[in-house]
């Protein structure tokens, strides 16, 4: 299935949460949605989960629009909200039941979708305490079954990381793993870019309800190690970012693909590794640290970064160690956005 985000704005009053953003994802992969606090990204959310409306734009789901079609489009998605409501007077099973008969689950069909889902999100011990005297870890894996109930093709988490302890966010990365394995496509936004890090296939960046940019992960680091800025992934004519690995239509031609790398010197000895590092016009930026650390970014293949190091070599310079190192999603945010509030 594939979710097409297309041209989205939504305002209230004087302030643009969302300004005219374009992205598009298909199964079996993880995107993270990323963005300072107040960049949009709960709105995105609750308006590709049909809880919001657009005030232009559209959403859909293999060309279903959220919009015309709401109802149809909630039997194919599954929801996680950022919290879950302390009810003192329902239980976890009764809980996930109601949500149950709303989505139609009827009979025999309707206690294998719960005893399913209550095992894949091991609630078995749970399933008769009220949801208030839950943990925060315990409520977002009841969140998480209230979701996946009704078995939806694309699963759509607001910060389901947010609060929870090293081992339950360990658990929630095993279960996001096992259901992009089954194909189904999950888009979550979360602050703990670590956890992203580990398990997704591409992200979205936004910042003030713009798109500043879009796509997989070796597209990320190709362009902001490529020495050039981000390209917002829409263009002027509306069209999407896809972040399934094939170019859209529109984007930009790729930016040539840096290699970071790092060589460790004798101390006092990286200042001659730099300047002979700038003389090879590959090299795009060469800094020193600790007067024994030199950080590279080489445009060109493994084989050419080689090259460029072994001028290094051939003039005679001193060099302890040699590294290739990978930009992580963090840095990746920090480089890309510039830290605007609305």
């Amino acid at each position: 299935m594939k979710t097409e985000v297309r041209n989205l704005t939504r305002i209230f009053g004087r302030t643009v949460a969302v300004n005219d953003i374009s992205f598009s994802f298909e199964d079996g992969n993880i995107f993270g949605f990323i963005g300072p606090n107040g960049a949009g990204k709960t709105t995105t959310i609750r308006i590709m989960a049909t809880l919001d409306l657009a005030t232009s734009g559209d959403v859909f789901y293999d060309g279903v629009s959220a919009t015309l079609y709401p109802e149809a489009v909630r039997r194919v998605v599954g929801y996680m909200p950022d919290s879950l409501p302390g009810y003192k007077d329902i239980q976890v099973w009764e809980y996930l039941d109601f949500f149950a008969r709303s989505f139609g689950l009827k009979g025999a069909e309707r206690t294998r979708a719960l005893n399913d889902i209550v095992e894949f999100t091991n609630l078995g011990e749970l399933r008769s305490k009220f949801l208030f005297a839950l943990s925060k870890g315990m409520k977002q894996r009841v969140s998480l079954a209230r979701a996946l109930i009704h078995n939806p093709k694309v699963l759509i988490m607001d910060e389901p990381a947010a609060g929870l302890d090293p081992r339950a966010r360990h658990e929630l990365r095993t279960l996001l793993k096992i259901l992009a394995e089954q194909k189904k496509a999950i888009f979550l936004s979360s602050h703990i870019l670590s956890e992203l890090q580990d398990i997704c296939d591409g992200a979205v960046i936004i910042e003030q309800g713009k798109l500043l940019s879009a796509g997989t992960l070796n597209d990320l680091l190709a362009q902001v190690n490529g020495g050039a800025a981000p390209v917002p992934a829409q263009q002027a004519s509306g069209e999407s970012a896809d972040l399934s690995g094939t170019p859209a239509a529109s984007a930009p031609q790729a930016v040539p693909k840096g290699i970071s790398i790092s060589l460790k010197t004798p101390r006092g000895e990286a200042e001659p590794v730099r300047l002979k590092l700038l003389e090879h016009p590959l090299t795009r930026s060469v800094d020193v640290f600790d007067d024994d650390e030199v950080h590279a970014v080489i445009e060109g293949t493994d084989a050419e970064v080689s090259g460029v190091v072994g001028t290094v070599f051939a003039a005679g310079l001193t060099v302890l160690s040699f590294t290739r190192n990978q930009m992580g999603l963090e840095e990746l945010f920090m480089k890309i956005t510039q830290g605007k509030v609305q």
